[in-house]
């Protein structure tokens, strides 16, 4: 009789514990498809606010005497500290309604502190959605915008040497991708901007995205990777699509191979099993 009672007893504590597995795998499941669910969407949501409306959009709301986006500034970055010298970052908001373009420009986003922290000035990156740089002085009260032409960034590296500082910009200044607003899906050229001389650089490739970059070791030349678009759809996507390779003398601003056409051609015939 106490031996059925334990059996009886034991099949019971496992049904219970079979179910609360099957619970556990079930909600396990269910959060995982979930996670799956979100890094999916959140992979393939592109913001079309990022983005500046592109030259077909601006041409059509001029004929209609209006505008749907505003310019914003964000808070000054302390790039030389010896000359005190910072950048103000441009970014831009989309209204919710069209206004008329000679009307008050009062949407103006300024920070409570006209500087930032003492311990920022060591971080050399800045992210956000721009589409302007200003250069400002403090010291004679000078600032500068470093373009003139509609671009879109959201990302501004520095990079020091011993007497320069550059500002390196990946921008993209035409709605390739023809989805009424240029933003970072469109190709993207290379900018950069010399504190010692003043000067701003472009470096692109028509049809072709800058895809990534780095410096060559103790110089300020460039290796810089171009995105290749295949299939002319005015995307570069690098899941199936190829980069190739340069170097950019920075002095010279000359944009060369560093593969020889025979190796690179070698190299296709290898992959493709054509090499005899």
């Amino acid at each position: 009789m106490k031996i059925d009672k334990v059996k009886n007893y034991n099949q019971k504590l496992l049904a219970v514990l079979g179910t609360i597995g099957a619970i556990f795998l079930v909600v396990a499941l269910i959060a995982f498809i979930s996670i799956a669910i979100q890094e999916y969407s959140r992979s393939n949501y592109h913001d079309p606010e990022t983005g500046i409306l592109s030259n077909e959009k601006i041409e059509k709301l001029q004929k209609e005497n209006k505008r749907e986006q505003v310019i914003s500034y964000e808070s000054p970055k302390l790039i030389d500290t010896l000359n005190s010298i910072y950048i103000i970052p441009v970014s831009h908001k989309t209204l919710n309604e069209k206004e008329n373009i000679n009307g008050l420009l009062n949407a103006f986003s300024y920070s409570d502190e006209l500087y930032e922290k003492p311990d920022s000035r060591y971080s050399g990156e800045f992210y956000g959605a721009f589409n302007n740089v200003i250069v400002y002085n403090p010291n004679n009260g000078k600032n500068n915008k470093l373009f003139d032409e509609r671009v879109n960034f959201n990302d501004i590296k520095t990079e020091y040497f011993d007497k320069e500082i550059l500002l390196l910009i990946k921008a993209s200044e035409k709605d390739t991708y023809k989805d009424g607003v240029i933003n970072l899906m469109d190709f993207k050229s290379l900018y950069i901007y010399s504190f010692s001389q003043k000067k701003m650089q472009k470096i692109g490739i028509d049809g072709m995205d800058v895809y990534n970059y780095k410096f060559i070791n103790n110089s300020k030349d460039l290796i810089i990777r171009f995105g290749v678009d295949k299939n002319n759809d005015g995307l570069y996507e690098e899941y199936n699509e190829p980069t190739l390779i340069k170097k950019y003398d920075f002095e010279s601003g000359q944009l060369t191979g560093i593969i020889d056409e025979k190796t690179s051609s070698d190299l296709q015939k290898t992959l493709e099993g054509t090499q005899k």
